[in-house]
């Protein structure tokens, strides 16, 4: 069987279920398990070019909303390349047409090819759905006693945590907001509020299951947060750093509840919460250490408090 894996959590799953050798071509963000992108040739190119994640978020978002209105989209296929591997599964998306190529783009792809490969789309916006994104990719691959054995792990380490939170009262929940955009400002949804609620706290800005919210600073302000987490969608631990300007020059930072507490953290997000894979649940995992260390203590947590000064 020759994979395509059009969305970084589908490579990510894909190894996991022991079908590395499988994929024929992914995405030019695949970058996980690590030296995949070294494997493997890239069948999308982002409108943005090859320096498009150097560019600064404000930057980034003003291109895509341009490329969008022009009718473009934000990532194109390169056909030919396409055409030549023949697929026998492409593995594609329509959750979000700024996180990867959209559906639409594929099937109109599919549908010119002289041999039309199968198509599986992974649209999760909770966490059940990305275990069973897991399952329905083993039943399309022939893997399924795999990922039944990889499902049930991972509702085992759910479980563990749900099981140290669930006897909290809301008092004991802190207030908290996901900031997964740092310019403009988009509060993290789909499955993160759902992370929240299970590892113990209260999500202020979104709710689980719906898209992310983009807002005004002062929606943010106004909401106290007692707990900051900063992920910004795309980018790694070190990435997310270098913009914390972004947000501590912003009226009102050293005001926020989170900010005096010393409640401010920053994760890293393509690993741990962006991507709809397997890895979510180690972020659920992370979550419940920085709500509760009292219960979740860790010697050395994947996270790190942000610095909180202008």
């Amino acid at each position: 069987m020759r994979i395509a894996c059009l969305l970084p959590s589908a490579t990510e799953i894909a190894c996991l279920l022991g079908l590395r050798d499988s994929i024929a071509g992914i995405t030019h963000e695949c970058d996980y398990p690590p030296g995949i992108e070294r494997e493997k040739p890239a069948l999308i190119e982002s409108c943005l070019g090859p320096e498009g994640k150097h560019l600064p978020p404000g930057e980034i978002d003003r291109r895509i909303k341009e490329t969008l209105k022009a009718g473009e989209g934000v990532y194109r296929i390169k056909r030919e390349l396409f055409e030549s591997l023949d697929f026998d599964l492409v593995i594609t998306q329509g959750l979000c047409d700024v996180c990867a190529v959209p559906r639409g783009s594929v099937l109109e792809l599919i549908a010119e090819l002289p041999r039309k490969p199968k198509a599986l789309s992974l649209d999760p916006t909770s966490l059940e759905e990305i275990l069973g994104a897991i399952t329905r990719v083993g039943e399309a691959t022939g893997t399924a006693e795999k990922a039944q054995q990889i499902v049930a792990e991972l509702r085992g380490k759910i479980a563990d945590v749900c099981a140290m939170t669930e006897d909290l009262g809301e008092d004991d929940r802190p207030r908290v907001a996901c900031i997964e955009w740092l310019d403009p400002i988009f509060a993290a949804g789909h499955w993160v509020p759902e992370m929240v609620e299970l590892a113990g706290g209260r999500d202020v800005l979104a709710k689980p299951g719906e898209v992310s919210v983009g807002m005004h600073w002062e929606r943010v302000v106004e909401a106290k947060p007692e707990v900051l987490i900063v992920l910004p969608c795309g980018y790694e631990l070190d990435e997310a750093r270098a913009q914390m300007k972004l947000l501590t020059e912003r009226p009102g930072w050293n005001d926020l509840p989170a900010v005096r507490a010393g409640r401010v953290y920053l994760v890293n997000a393509t690993a741990f919460f962006s991507r709809p894979g397997p890895r979510v649940v180690e972020g659920l995992a992370q979550l419940a250490q920085m709500l509760h260390p009292e219960r979740f203590p860790v010697a050395t947590p994947a996270w790190v408090p942000a610095a909180l000064g202008k």
